[in-house]
């Protein structure tokens, strides 16, 4: 019976967390797990390759994807455009990223189509749009599921956007150029072993890259050879502007025990630490439900939050934690634009995404990193936090939008991989 409730409360937490398609997305794994054995006390278990097992054997890196790739005789206006995605789920910001480029390349004119990988039982375009709830941009572009086997329409330009998509799309029989929309490292997804290399074969297949800052350009030309545009990040402006100018008492924590890479444990004892010097700020966490999790301290558990509430909330915070250990998260020029000091882990992997001056950049250590959140809480105040938002005034997505619709549409019209 222990057993049986703790996966009701863990089904219940997807639920509450991620809707309908994420509770159909857990099932469905459930499910397909369950159909590789077989009916009877010697079954096997099939090996998971994560991505399409034939799409993984047919991807040769000696052949690169756009070695053959034929300009068009002239520049063609418009432009139509194949995207190939995992279906978005509430609060993901990799698919907000993707979305909100959508609209720019819709906005000059070109057409857009979105493909969802690898369907299991149930999967419907109404679930997905279901799921999206309104949280995203609002796009014009045709959805589906890409069946196994089915082929994509005809278009100019196909684009992987996740490392089991980036076999996908290599092995597309369509004659368009193909891309790579990079916005992390995946192979850091994984431990060291067959998923972690398979991850990192993709960046080997030749295909045309877009990065998400300048960390990930930099080692996917230096380690892999590959030809990559990044765009930086930015903030909306719209959403996420400074409302409060009074003391804030208040600190903000992006909190992800399903998310390795946000360190949750690190975050966790470094909050610890700080509720110890400063018993009197309100701790919040956000990102998802850690109801089930034992937190030493008093904390509100505010889980994933719409982005007006988000902004309402970075604005009586007077600082934030963001435990980034691979490529930056979306978070710190959102917090900024709030007057909300951002506490980041330190490496190139975040530096070269962002040099702002108002980002503390720390050591990942649970005492280093709790006492910068108690060096910042104690000097910020109404005129830092109006500094801290005016740093981020200018960074606009609207000059990111502008250099991938560029760099696609000079890359379809150039021969090869450049």
């Amino acid at each position: 019976m222990k057993k049986v409730s703790k996966k009701v409360r863990t089904l219940k937490s997807v639920y509450r967390d991620k809707g309908a398609l994420g509770l159909s997305v857990v099932a469905v794994e459930y499910l397909q797990k369950k159909s590789r054995r077989r009916p009877n006390s010697k079954s096997k278990i099939e090996i998971d390759t994560s991505a399409p097992y034939e799409d993984i054997l047919s991807a040769d890196i000696s052949a690169p994807a756009n070695a053959n790739w034929k300009a068009p005789g002239s520049r063609k206006k418009t432009l139509t455009i194949n995207w190939l995605m995992p279906p978005p789920g509430k609060g993901s910001g990799g698919h907000m990223t993707l979305f909100r480029f959508i609209t720019y390349l819709e906005a000059a004119g070109h057409t857009c189509r979105l493909y969802f990988h690898m369907p299991g039982p149930g999967s419907t375009v109404e679930r997905v749009r279901d799921a999206m709830d309104g949280s995203f941009p609002e796009v014009k572009a045709h959805m589906e599921w890409l069946q196994p086997g089915q082929q994509m329409e005809d278009a100019d330009a196909i684009i992987a956007t996740s490392w089991q998509s980036a076999y996908t799309v290599y092995n597309s029989k369509v004659p368009a150029k193909k891309f790579y929309f990079v916005q992390d490292f995946e192979p850091f997804f994984y431990p060291m072993g067959g998923l972690y290399i398979l991850a990192e074969n993709t960046y080997r297949l030749g295909l045309r890259g877009i990065t998400a800052g300048g960390w990930l350009k930099r080692r996917l030309q230096a380690d892999y050879g590959m030809v990559t545009t990044a765009f930086d990040f930015g903030s909306d402006a719209t959403v996420y502007k400074l409302e409060n100018t009074t003391p804030r008492k208040q600190i903000v924590f992006y909190a992800r025990p399903t998310t390795p890479r946000r360190a949750f444990e690190l975050g966790v004892a470094t909050l610890d630490l700080f509720h110890r010097m400063h018993p009197d700020y309100t701790i919040n966490f956000i990102g998802w439900d850690v109801a089930d999790f034992k937190i030493p301290f008093p904390h509100k558990n505010l889980g994933i939050l719409s982005h007006d509430q988000l902004n309402r909330l970075y604005n009586q915070c007077a600082a934030s934690l963001v435990m980034s250990l691979t490529n930056m998260s979306l978070l710190p020029l959102e917090l900024l634009s709030s007057g909300c000091i951002p506490v980041v882990t330190d490496g190139d992997n975040n530096r070269l995404v962002s040099d702002n001056p108002f980002i503390r950049y720390c050591q990942t250590d649970p005492r280093t990193l709790a006492q910068a959140m108690s060096e910042v809480v104690k000097s910020a105040d109404s005129e830092f936090a109006r500094k801290a938002s005016e740093s981020v005034r200018d960074c606009s997505w609207d000059d990111a939008g502008k250099i991938v619709v560029k760099t696609i549409e000079d890359s379809i019209h150039t021969d090869g991989n450049k």
